[in-house]
């Protein structure tokens, strides 16, 4: 009989192994997978090549894992496919990180249920635009992208999940939208990071000062000053 693990599919662009850059688990050895599909529209997204979702762009896995540069391409594969084939490489790290796009677009809970019996933490990294389905251990990071191109709002659900809230900086008003996105949703003791757009200084300057000020952490994406995927 087939469980749900063996009929639900994931529409993947990438799945690679390297060191978390970001947030809390910043350091720790992970395995991402980046879904396909993003309707949110940020202006600064450095995965533009995940925001649609066309059949023409739906390849073999085989084909898909050979990619070596950015391109729209995706394959299907069901949970138990994800596990076969991190166990088929020789991954080491035992943290998963479910990423786009939007992964909660899917609902991931199959997945991370997987991958948790199999000795494995999960994480995902979302917008907050989506309900958030998934297991209860999973670390779930919501880095809020609000009034972007899509018009998605963000969901009291998502925010009120996250282990902790990962915004982007660049200006005043990105700090002014977080602190009113924390009061709207009343959140109080979920840990907050700030993470400088484009790693420019400007922003990283206000991203300090803030933290500071604040009581914050400070996100600085260490995977790109170290030059890994």
């Amino acid at each position: 009989m087939n469980t749900t693990a063996d009929i639900v599919k994931y529409k993947i662009n990438e799945l690679f192994e390297t060191i978390q850059g970001e947030g809390s688990y910043t350091g720790q050895p992970s395995i991402f997978i980046r879904l396909q599909g993003c309707p949110v529209g940020c202006s600064w997204c450095d995965t533009k090549h995940t925001w649609d979702v066309e059949l023409s762009d739906e390849v073999s896995p085989e084909k898909m894992l050979a990619k070596t540069h950015e391109t729209p391409l995706w394959a299907s594969f069901t949970p138990q496919d994800i596990l076969t084939l991190v166990q088929h490489k020789g991954y080491q790290a035992k943290h998963i990180v479910i990423t786009g796009g939007e992964p909660c677009m899917y609902d991931l809970t199959p997945l991370c249920e997987l991958f948790e019996e199999q000795g494995y933490s999960a994480q995902i990294e979302t917008s907050g635009t989506f309900e958030v389905k998934t297991t209860a251990r999973c670390w779930v990071t919501v880095s809020p992208k609000v009034n972007m191109r899509g018009g998605y709002e963000i969901l009291t659900s998502a925010m009120s999940r996250a282990n902790e809230i990962k915004h982007p900086v660049a200006t005043e008003q990105h700090v002014d939208d977080l602190k009113a996105l924390l009061k709207a949703h009343n959140i109080v003791d979920t840990a907050i990071y700030l993470q400088p757009i484009s790693q420019k200084k400007r922003a990283t300057e206000l991203a300090i000062s803030t933290c500071i000020a604040n009581n914050w952490r400070l996100s600085i994406q260490v995977h790109k000053y170290i030059g890994i995927e």
